[in-house]
């Protein structure tokens, strides 16, 4: 508690007080469980609570609390009777709707992820096999992303994203995810999706210390690891995927200003669909180098990509990437106008400044934590986008206490 911390009554309760509820935040139907009271309505709501008592800060207060010896206050009227308590009642059941939207992409996440494990481990003894598999989750994505005009792209939190297939299923949600806003039809959205989702197969034939390895690989290692395009191609020959497939697999490294490999194309050279798993490919790259001290946050990602890295992409589908995830894209961390620090979680695509944002209070549990969106939310903002190094590390631990970022996508909202 603050050293300024004091206690009052109910009836003392006025416009201007900071109040500090001690109570958790589903045991009441504030956005923040410290705030100043900003209306009568707010001051309604808090003696309907029912507390024979309520700590305020008389330090962040900008008044002093009535004195006891006024007249009673007139008592509240029932709750079903009162718009104020009526409209906080919504916005509690919002925010509980909000918390179950949340925990089925997570549930769809958990599943999309073990089937692509599945599919890792089935591709070197059973490959057509695999190529089925493969092929069924790609379907589920594309349905999802075609089916659904307000699809909202997730990142998914808690989890220990340390193989390679949440790299792959990454690529394929953010190459489907481009694909829908640059208006692919299914068909092409399918291959797209099932190249995206391969597009890595080659690198089962590149040994795994070079794959691991956190420091920087030597010429030789880095001329192996750039073999994985022409290994992926053979597999894929041998598999009979598609000619726009195939193409993914060994061009998803080149670049338009003819710098990638293997082959050294340029622009008019690389298939379209290659253009856009490069996309995918080099910002979940990125934000998820092998050593994640190197990790560029979403924001800066697409900044550098634009920026620094502009001409080694198509240029009208950089832009559409960008559009697709938003101003700030989900696991950027930002603060917010009144100093909280959060992690966009989920992007709104009629607002894209005013995402789905978990937030930092070390009042509640991190497994807890409130998940506030920001479209519900108008008297709230987002200041700023911040570094990871730019939070206290406490904060960092709280919000995104995993090593890789992971995405996916929710159908529409409706």
């Amino acid at each position: 508690m603050s050293p300024q911390a004091q206690y009052i009554r109910p009836e003392q309760l006025c416009i201007g007080l900071y109040i500090q509820l001690e109570l958790g935040w589903w045991e009441h139907d504030f956005a923040f469980s410290n705030f100043r009271i900003k209306d009568e309505g707010q001051i309604r709501a808090l003696r309907s609570l029912g507390l024979k008592r309520l700590r305020y800060d008389p330090s962040r207060s900008d008044c002093e609390p009535l004195p006891l010896d006024i007249p009673d206050s007139p008592a509240p009227p029932p709750p079903q009777e009162d718009p104020e308590a009526r409209a906080r009642e919504s916005r509690a059941q919002k925010l509980r709707k909000l918390r179950q939207r949340v925990a089925e992409v997570d549930r769809r996440f958990v599943q999309a992820s073990q089937r692509v494990k599945a599919l890792n481990q089935t591709l070197r003894s059973r490959p057509e096999e695999a190529i089925q598999q493969a092929g069924a989750i790609v379907v589920d994505l594309v349905d999802t992303l075609l089916g659904e005009p307000g699809v909202v792209l997730h990142s998914i939190t808690g989890k220990a994203a340390e193989d390679a297939y949440f790299h792959a299923l990454n690529v394929t949600v953010l190459a489907l995810l481009l694909g829908r806003q640059l208006g692919l039809d299914a068909e092409a959205c399918h291959s797209l999706g099932l190249g995206a989702l391969l597009h890595d197969i080659g690198k089962m034939e590149v040994p795994s210390k070079v794959l691991l390895k956190p420091e920087p690989l030597t010429r030789p290692e880095q001329q192996l690891l750039q073999l994985h395009t022409e290994f992926g191609l053979r597999m894929g020959q041998r598999l009979m995927l598609d000619d726009e497939v195939l193409r993914i697999i060994h061009e998803h490294h080149e670049h338009c200003d003819g710098t990638g490999y293997p082959r050294g194309l340029r622009e008019a050279g690389i298939g379209r669909l290659s253009k856009l798993a490069a996309i995918a490919n080099q910002f979940d790259n990125l934000c998820n180098p092998p050593d994640p001290r190197n990790a560029l946050s979403p924001h800066e990602a697409l900044a550098l990509m634009f920026k620094q890295q502009r001409s080694r992409f198509d240029e009208v589908a950089l832009k559409a990437f960008i559009r697709a995830m938003g101003v700030y894209p989900p696991g950027s961390l930002v603060q917010l106008d009144d100093e909280r620090y959060a992690l966009v979680l989920g992007m709104n695509p009629t607002q894209p400044l005013r995402p789905t944002v978990i937030l930092h209070d070390p009042g509640i549990p991190k497994q807890e934590a409130l998940i506030l969106d920001l479209e519900q939310e108008p008297g709230l903002a987002i200041a700023r986008s911040l570094r990871p190094s730019q939070l206290p590390i406490e904060v960092l631990e709280y919000l995104n206490p995993r090593q890789q970022l992971t995405y996916y996508v929710e159908p529409g909202r409706g």
